[in-house]
């Protein structure tokens, strides 16, 4: 535990002060209850003492103290919070390589069903869009709150010619941020429109901290391997200067296998590289997925760590709760036992 002001901390040196003092009352009160002529008749007139509940009520007020005096000091501590990210884009590859077998029934099906089973631990609150990418990029569900509607999506994926993986990015970002213009002239093939008379002049962009933005991230699945499209690092890139995570996941086996597609035939392997560099550069993680069990794995961790975060977090409001609370313990007990408030 660290502290914003931790000078404050000094006065918790008071606290053996007041015990010394509680002390030398409690001696004080004896050696004047001595002077009496019969200590038979001082007894009579107290009746039984309060023993060891006499010292409850000032212990907890001590407790008190203390917990308010760390509260001013504002301590901080690391906790794990509900995350504020709250839209997802599922960036898939839906390019012909991902029909090898090397993880069963294949990378596709096994990707499918990873994807369903991850979007089931989110909780409704979360939005979700997917986007399919092969030698193009498509959004092929807007973020959504309906599973239903996601599942449907996924399920209608087609294998395509080529892998264009930072056409995935790039549109990734676009469903994201669809009020920035991103250009997306590189993806459709397109020159951009000219701004009509009507338009909102285009605001400019401002680079932010890499991995500073907290309302949503991107999942990247994929084999890794780029044959179109733009080049994938310039489009991580493009995403940890809008502050992005990119979290890139790698099916298959680094083996690799070859497969047959359309009269072609091709050696498909996992480019690890590519997908470390995508997640280095936006502060995100790479995961490795060599099986259909590895990939369902991958997408649980995912899941608790996109709902749920550990950040520094100030907790002051919590002792000087607790100190709030002792103080009133202390005086409902000396009130019970006692008549009065200590």
């Amino acid at each position: 535990m660290t502290f914003v002001w931790p000078d404050f901390l000094w006065l918790l040196l008071l606290l053996p002060a007041l015990v010394a003092l509680y002390v030398w009352l409690l001696l004080r009160r004896k050696k004047n209850t001595l002077r009496y002529a019969s200590l038979s008749l001082v007894k009579q007139a107290l009746g039984k003492g309060p023993g060891w509940r006499r010292h409850v009520p000032p212990a907890l007020l001590l407790g008190a103290l203390a917990a308010l005096l760390v509260a001013v000091a504002r301590p901080l501590a690391v906790v794990t919070l509900p995350s504020q990210q709250q839209t997802i884009v599922l960036a898939m590859d839906v390019s012909g390589s991902m029909r090898a077998t090397d993880v069963q029934p294949n990378r596709l099906v096994a990707s499918q069903e990873a994807a369903k089973a991850f979007i089931n631990e989110l909780p409704r609150s979360v939005r979700v869009g997917i986007v399919s990418f092969a030698g193009t990029a498509a959004v092929v569900q807007p973020p959504t709150q309906s599973h239903e509607d996601m599942f449907a999506a996924i399920d209608r994926f087609q294998l395509q010619r080529a892998t264009a993986i930072g056409s995935g990015i790039v549109l990734s970002l676009a469903t994201l941020f669809p009020d920035e213009g991103i250009d997306l002239s590189q993806i459709t093939g397109q020159r951009p429109m000219p701004p009509g008379p009507g338009d909102k002049p285009k605001k400019e962009f401002t680079p932010v901290p890499p991995g500073s933005y907290n309302s949503g991230a991107i999942i990247l699945l994929t084999d890794g391997q780029r044959t179109t499209g733009p080049d994938p690092i310039d489009a991580a890139k493009m995403a940890a200067d809008r502050g992005v995570k990119v979290y890139a996941v790698g099916i298959g086996t680094k083996e690799g296998e070859t497969i047959g597609f359309e009269g072609w035939s091709m050696r498909v392997r996992l480019d690890e590289d590519t997908l470390k560099n995508i997640a280095n550069l936006t502060r995100a993680e790479y995961f490795y997925a060599g099986t259909a069990n590895d990939l369902k794995k991958v997408y649980q961790s995912l899941s608790s760590r996109l709902v749920v975060e550990r950040k520094e977090t100030e907790v002051s409001s919590l002792f000087a709760a607790a100190g709030a609370l002792l103080m009133v313990l202390a005086a409902g007990l000396s009130v019970a036992w006692f008549g009065r408030v200590m």
